[in-house]
């Protein structure tokens, strides 16, 4: 891909709804996605107790949810290139609720991660529809758009433990690990969004199923820590993980347009914003896994008090947000820079321990505030680079590397933990919004190449 294609005109969002109205459907649309693992992680302890579950197996209940996630955005953004956004849209609907369905009725562990695998699916869907119609946004809306977008989702993802926190205190512990299922509400009013039909080409099954794979062995390789599994069973993880990883690149030497399009993993514009979007999440993730631990254990703070503490970085989030769609290509790289940077220096002051409970909560507000801007950013710079038959499944894989990167943050930090302890982990944790800073200054902005 050497040049932008235009997309004006061509599977935009209807012009009659303002760019509010859009970011806030698209973000309804996307948003609760990020309850599949925050929130849910705060009903883990009910989880054990009442399904007589160890804590390590419980945890299947967050890795699976990240699993299927994103396996499921880059799947169904395929799926809207080929048959449409509309198709996708509705059997992830349909994912959802029965997902839904099957955790609120679980009668075990094992059904229940089997309900949350059928639910994180659709979960994917949601998101992957909406960051593909953020996409399609016209060129002379979209940063209004994606700001909003933007906000929308950091407000999500900053009051995650505190929703988790009261539906799990007031209403119940499945009901918070359904939380992914708001976005039903908004699959109604995005439908509207959609205007282009799918390619109608046959979608690539082998290379769906070997990306599946590789996607699954490598998460719960990262994972193994974490669910604590045997050396022998991450060995063989490993052994099916590089044959899976071969036959994967070789059939997508084979296959130029298949699952995996040549035209977009080997665009350097693309490679450049997995790695800067991998590198924050991974901070994202990592921070949202340590902080609040820190705050309950280290501090004695409640759920409740640490999930309403969080809700400044949606703030912080939504000012930063709004002001990278008013700087040009080269100046919203610098502002992601800025704030991936500052937010690596909290998360160092927050190492030390010497400055409090507070230091800890700037550190995880900036780090979604780092994430807000990477999403307005690097969507803004994809949608203009990405041609309109690919836009489903690049901006699909761009959410999977995100989320897998994501997946390795929480592992490297709770691996730490165990020598470093969590607040020193913190320190390290850094390192991941370093190298989004230098990735973000010294690669040239999508919509330049």
């Amino acid at each position: 891909m050497s040049h932008t294609i235009a997309t004006t005109g061509v599977s935009a969002p209807d012009r009659d709804h303002g760019p509010l109205s859009t970011a806030l459907r698209l973000g309804a649309l996307f948003g609760p996605a990020v309850f599949g693992v925050t929130a849910a992680g705060v009903a883990l302890p009910q989880v054990a107790a009442e399904l007589r579950a160890q804590p390590d197996a419980v945890a299947w209940v967050l890795t699976a949810h990240a699993l299927a996630l994103g396996v499921g955005t880059a799947v169904f953004g395929r799926l809207a290139d080929t048959r449409g956004l509309r198709v996708a849209l509705w059997i992830g609907a349909l994912l959802l609720g029965a997902g839904a369905i099957i955790c609120l009725a679980a009668p075990g562990l094992g059904v229940l991660v089997a309900g949350r695998l059928v639910l994180a699916a659709g979960s994917g869907a949601m998101a992957a529809g909406g960051a593909a119609l953020a996409a399609a946004v016209p060129p002379d809306r979209r940063f209004r758009v994606l700001a909003g977008y933007g906000v929308v989702i950091a407000a999500f993802a900053a009051c995650a433990t505190l929703v988790g926190g009261v539906v799990a205190t007031w209403v119940s512990w499945r009901a918070t690990l359904i939380l992914p299922a708001l976005s039903l509400a908004a699959v109604p009013l995005c439908l509207p969004l959609v205007r282009r039909a799918g390619t109608g080409r046959s979608l690539d099954v082998t290379g769906a199923a070997l990306l599946t794979l590789v996607a699954t062995t490598l998460l719960v390789a990262i994972q193994s820590g974490t669910l604590r599994l045997p050396a022998a069973l991450v060995v063989a993880l490993v052994c099916c993980l590089v044959p899976a990883a071969a036959a994967l690149a070789w059939w997508t030497r084979r296959h130029a347009d298949g699952f995996l399009p040549h035209a977009v993993i080997t665009d350097r514009a693309f490679l450049a914003a997995v790695a800067i979007g991998a590198s924050v999440f991974a901070g994202l993730f990592a921070t949202m896994y340590a902080a609040p631990q820190i705050l309950a254990r280290s501090h004695g703070w409640s759920v409740l008090a640490i999930g309403a503490a969080l809700l400044p970085g949606a703030v912080v989030g939504a000012v930063l947000a709004r002001t990278a769609g008013r700087f040009h290509p080269g100046g919203r790289r610098r502002l992601l820079a800025a704030t991936a940077l500052v937010t690596a220096a909290a998360l160092a002051v927050a190492a030390t321990g010497a400055a409090g409970p507070w230091a800890v909560v700037a550190a995880a507000s900036l780090s979604l505030s780092a994430f807000a801007v990477t999403q307005v950013v690097l969507t803004g710079e994809m949608s203009a680079r990405l041609p309109i038959q690919l836009r489903g499944v690049g901006m699909g894989l761009l959410n999977l590397t995100f989320f897998v990167g994501g997946a390795a943050g929480s592992a490297v930090t709770g691996a730490l933990s165990g020598g470093l302890g969590l607040t020193r982990a913190l320190a390290v944790v850094a390192a991941f919004s370093v190298a989004a800073a230098v990735l973000a200054l010294s690669t040239r902005p999508a919509e330049t190449a």
